[in-house]
């Protein structure tokens, strides 16, 4: 049954790519450095946090004694993404003129490069409703809900740095906006996608949340962490990460 908290899990992610495109209404420069990493370190604690608690440890319940679902779908999960960076224009969340994203000066190959590397944070999410809609998953609404949060925390930036280029580009700001609120449709799409086949891959439920989490620690792995420590200001980073690692933590144990 698609309930409001369902609805909202969905969008929530969407919500944060929106947000952080909207910055193109009010900012000249780019995001405040301190702001930026915080955020980035924020939303790597709560995933990584959200990938063990909310998506691995339910994975391995629903298998007792059997950790090779589990193992299986956590490296297809890597797999997965590290294909998708293979196959289409790398994308770093930041980065000066000089850095990977001066070579996707065009609105499109921008937009579409974004686009394809949201889709799996949204498939991650519908599979964590899933299976807080299902039986036996071990997952609750409220662990979907952080999940879906812990996601649109680390769309902000993303937003940001696809609205505000766009804008310095000579784009009007709504169209910056809307370009880069766009690139996160994508997002409710997947999970809508990942519940509408939900009741069809029941049997394969422990895969699909380990590969979830797969997905999720790669993001971090490969994206947030690296520009939440490097350059100066880095310990704001780490202690953004163990805020979000605690808060989600907490709110696992106790909501779920």
């Amino acid at each position: 049954m698609i309930t409001g908290n369902v609805i909202l899990a969905l969008l929530i992610p969407f919500a944060g790519t929106a947000l952080g495109s909207a910055f193109v209404f009010f900012m000249r420069k780019d995001m405040p450095e301190l702001v930026r990493k915080a955020l980035l370190g924020f939303a790597s604690g709560v995933m990584v946090a959200a990938s063990v608690w909310s998506l691995l440890i339910p994975s391995m319940e629903m298998t007792p004694g059997n950790v090779l679902p589990a193992t299986v779908g956590l490296l297809a999960g890597f797999a997965f993404l590290l294909l998708i960076d293979r196959v289409t224009p790398h994308l770093h969340l930041v980065g000066g003129p000089e850095g990977p994203r001066s070579r996707l000066s065009r609105t499109t190959m921008l937009a579409l490069a974004v686009t394809i590397h949201n889709l799996p944070e949204g498939m991650a999410v519908g599979v964590a409703v899933a299976g807080a809609m299902g039986e036996g998953s071990g997952i609750s609404i409220a662990a979907a809900l952080a999940l879906s949060l812990g996601i649109a925390i680390q769309n902000v930036p993303e937003g940001a740095i696809i609205s505000m280029p766009l804008r310095s580009e000579g784009n009007s700001r709504s169209r910056s906006f809307l370009i880069g609120a766009l690139s996160g449709v994508v997002e409710p799409i997947g999970g809508v996608l990942v519940l509408l086949l939900a009741s069809v891959v029941t049997g394969l439920m422990p895969y699909l949340l380990s590969f979830a989490a797969g997905a999720m620690l790669y993001v971090v792995i490969e994206e947030l962490v690296p520009e939440a420590s490097e350059g100066s200001h880095s310990n704001i980073g780490t202690i953004g990460f163990a805020i979000g690692f605690a808060l989600m933590m907490v709110l696992d144990v106790l909501l779920g």
